[in-house]
């Protein structure tokens, strides 16, 4: 991984999937954190997903980062290697867009910026959900960890016992963001059993 931007840039793709509840509150943590510099794309699936899981519209997200690049810019800053980050977090993934990356497709510019990300050799992180999976599925999978991507299904995990939905969203933000050196406070750290 290269070496940390000043500020530290990340790009956030929110897609159809379900699970936009991830890209949203990564946004509102990563806000509050003057040393990191957010860049949003929302697809348009994305943004009907925002308002059947959220009652939210585009502008509701968009106000939450740094800059907004529309999808269909495949112009933007991100498309082109010389922009500095230190990453991307597609949360939520969905499998088109997975396999769109998996198959080095850029047909938008969420999979155009994943493109440059990978080839950049920087850290992409895709919060793929889908169940039950089928075989493209697992192999598109395997082949963005092949190429140096992160699979990382938004998975709640049980053992910090959380008391509600938003504790587990923040356990597993929390762990997105640490894959990106990002400090946060969202969850306790395990300390072993007790």
């Amino acid at each position: 991984m290269q070496p940390s931007t000043t500020p530290k840039r990340l790009i956030i793709a929110i897609t159809g999937a379900t699970g936009s509840v991830y890209g949203v509150r990564l946004l509102e943590v990563l806000r509050d954190l003057p040393e990191v510099e957010t860049h949003l794309m929302i697809s348009e699936a994305g943004v009907l997903n925002l308002h059947q899981e959220m009652d939210f519209k585009r502008k509701d997200v968009e106000t939450l980062a740094d800059v907004v690049h529309n999808v269909r810019d495949v112009g933007a800053s991100i498309a082109s290697g010389s922009f500095l980050s230190d990453g991307m977090i597609i949360a939520p993934c969905s499998m088109k867009t997975l396999a769109s990356v998996a198959h080095g497709m850029s047909d938008n510019l969420i999979t155009r910026a994943a493109d440059v990300v990978l080839k950049e050799r920087r850290r992409l992180v895709l919060m793929v959900r889908e169940t039950p999976l089928n075989l493209a599925h697992l192999r598109n999978m395997t082949a963005v960890t092949e190429m140096g991507g992160i699979i990382f299904p938004p998975l709640p995990g049980f053992y910090q016992r959380p008391q509600s939905i938003a504790e587990m969203v923040d356990h597993t933000v929390g762990r997105v963001l640490d894959m990106f050196a990002v400090p946060h406070q969202l969850t306790p750290r395990w300390h072993g059993m007790k």
